[in-house]
């Protein structure tokens, strides 16, 4: 796409980390909320299933902004297999983390970016694989206290304090786990159109 038609950026996505996130970039944005149902198909991995919702939710609000580049991401939490999503309340995060502890979960971290005047749609994915301690119920208690993690897949908030319930990160992008991978993000909307630097 030429540098001379500059394309105005929406974030599909009404979660405030990753509105944060992409503040970091010092390019202006909007936000639009995706009307996108996020229940799992059935028999679907957390992989497709954050794939497919990044992609609903940067469809989603192209539709509203055709002429507009639309970022859309979403995150599962993959315990051998198994959606662990945003637990929602205290006894589901307590369930989330105890599962977890001593074990590791791949952070599925989707992003799609879509721009239908210009038919431009590309996805990525960042998996960032996480070694969880052996925590103790209370270790665990007094975490969900402090962070309310309620609306993080895995209930797990690693730029707060959620950073003590780990014993290792590894990956190639250090903010997907925070829900936006940003390196990611910065080639594809550059590829959309949007100037960066």
């Amino acid at each position: 796409m030429s540098s001379l038609t500059p394309r105005k950026l929406i974030l599909g996505s009404t979660s405030p980390y990753r509105r944060e996130l992409l503040a970091r970039l010092r390019i202006p944005f909007e936000v639009a909320a995706p009307d996108v149902d996020e229940t799992p198909h059935p028999s679907e991995t957390p992989l497709q299933l954050a794939c497919r919702l990044a992609m609903e939710k940067a469809r989603a609000v192209a539709a509203q902004f055709p002429a507009c580049v639309v970022i859309g991401s979403d995150q599962v939490a993959d315990l051998d297999g198994q959606t662990l999503g945003k637990p929602g309340n205290h006894a589901r995060a307590t369930a989330q983390l105890q599962q977890m502890r001593g074990k590791t979960v791949i952070f599925q971290t989707a992003i799609a970016v879509v721009c239908l005047e210009t038919g431009f749609a590309q996805m990525d994915l960042a998996q960032v694989k996480v070694r969880f301690r052996e925590l103790s119920d209370a270790e665990i208690e007094v975490y969900l206290k402090a962070e309310t993690p309620y609306d993080c897949a895995g209930s797990a908030k690693s730029e707060g304090l959620g950073i003590a319930l780990l014993n290792s990160i590894e990956n190639d992008d250090p903010t997907a786990l925070v829900g936006l991978p940003l390196i990611r993000t910065c080639r594809m909307i550059q590829d959309a159109g949007v100037k960066l630097l």
